[in-house]
Formats: C-alpha cells, sequence, structure tokens
C-alpha cells in the first residue's frame, strides 16, 4: 500500500496557484504532494553575449534551489558552501531546456526569461514540479509582454510539463515519493509537451538494471498519465 492508499498509476494531489508573489513577471506556487516549489519568472531585456552577437531571438534559463528546511535533516545553503552541487545544475540545465522547448525564441526578442525555481518542501518530484510550475510562470511572464506590446505573435507554442515513475519492489509506480524515490530499483522523470512528444527522458537503474520492456512500460505509462499532469495547467488559462 502506498502513502495515502494510492494505486501504482495514481498521481499525488497537485494544486498550482499563479500569480502568487507580486515582484516579478510570472509566478506559480506548486504543490505536489507534500512537495511545494515556488516558481517565479523575471524578465531582462537582454540576451548572453554569445547570442548577443547573432543579433535576433531570446533566450530563457533557469536556476533551482533546496531551501535550508525542505529537507530533514537541514540542507545547507550552497551560497555558504561557495559553490553549487553536480545535482543542483543538472536539474536547472533540465529545467530550462525544457521550457526553451515549450517556446519559439525567436518570437521572443532580444530578452531573456529567469525562471527561479525554490523547493520549499521536498517529498520527491522536485524537479518535475520545477517544470511543470515553471511553465505557468513563464507563461504569465510571457502574456505580460503580449499585452504590453512589446511582442506582437504569441511564442509559446506547446505546454511543457514533467512527471517521475519508477519501479519499486518489481511494480511500476507512477509519481514517487521520496519514501518511494529513496529505494526504487528504477528511477525515470519524463517531460513532454502538450502535443505528446517527449522533450526529455531521464532514466536511471538506481539498483539494478532494467529491461526495453520495462522501459518501454515507463514511456508509455508516462504518455499516458501526464496528461492529468498538464489539466492543471490548462484549467488556468482557460480561466
Amino acid at each position: 500500500m502506498r502513502n495515502g492508499g494510492r494505486k501504482s498509476d495514481e498521481l499525488r494531489k497537485i494544486r498550482i496557484v499563479p500569480d502568487y508573489i507580486r515582484n516579478c513577471d510570472g509566478s506559480a506556487l506548486i504543490e505536489w504532494g507534500n512537495t511545494k516549489v515556488l516558481c517565479a519568472a523575471s524578465i531582462e531585456e537582454k540576451v548572453p553575449l554569445w547570442l548577443e552577437k547573432e543579433g535576433e531571438g531570446g533566450w530563457i534559463t533557469a536556476e533551482y534551489s533546496l531551501l535550508p528546511a525542505s529537507t530533514n535533516p537541514r540542507s545547507q545553503r550552497e551560497s555558504s558552501k561557495g559553490r553549487q552541487s553536480g545535482r543542483t545544475l543538472e536539474i536547472q540545465r533540465l529545467i530550462g531546456r525544457s521550457l526553451r522547448a515549450g517556446v519559439d525564441l525567436n518570437l521572443l526578442g532580444q530578452r531573456t526569461i529567469w525562471v527561479d525555481c525554490d523547493v520549499l518542501q521536498a517529498d520527491g518530484g522536485t524537479r518535475v514540479a520545477s517544470v511543470t510550475g515553471g511553465f505557468v510562470a513563464m507563461r504569465l511572464a510571457v502574456n505580460k509582454l503580449i499585452r504590453s506590446g512589446k511582442i506582437r505573435k504569441d511564442p509559446v507554442i506547446s505546454h511543457v510539463a514533467g512527471l517521475s515513475l519508477g519501479y519499486v519492489g518489481g511494480e511500476l509506480l507512477v509519481d514517487l515519493d521520496y519514501s518511494e524515490d529513496s529505494k526504487a530499483d528504477v528511477d525515470c522523470n519524463i517531460v513532454m509537451n502538450s502535443r505528446g512528444e517527449f522533450i526529455e527522458i531521464q532514466g536511471t537503474g538506481e539498483r539494478g538494471t532494467f529491461s526495453k520492456n520495462e522501459f518501454d512500460g515507463i514511456i508509455a505509462v508516462a504518455a499516458e498519465k501526464i496528461e492529468n499532469v498538464f489539466k492543471y495547467q490548462f484549467l488556468i488559462f482557460e480561466k
């Protein structure tokens, strides 16, 4: 029996609160089970130097961090360590790549959207929650650009969301919490767009290997169940 009595293919409860903070161009608090991530998008009217030389197109990038009290025991601030961990760098690159895949950067103009994802409480799936909530924050920032007349055509070409899956005790489980993730035989994070296309597939045999049939099963279930994640995003923008 999973925590909360969930079935093997059942997601935890998801709640997305748009416009959660004021001092940015778009924001969202995503609560995914007991995982909570604050996502904030800020528009900067310039691009990285290498892109500025090309003379067209914008950029979307992300930063990710665990707040000290988001885990038990406490996580030390990386700023106090003097460097970011390899895990942090990998996750924020994943978020940035995922969000860029949902946008025509040429239509964004010579500007950068920074998406900051701060984990307030961690209980598994922080990276897919950051991608899913980060998209909402980014979409709200883009809407602000459109309303202001700074861009004429909507550059967003699809929604973007993520989902975690894994094999625990030989059983495929959807949306792992920390207790499941920490003992998973196979751990996967899948990012897709709302057109049913894959953006990122991360799969690791944590405690062993997995077969092609098992991998195919993960992909099939992810493609089906991530539709439920997109519904939470669609609800916000259909209002």
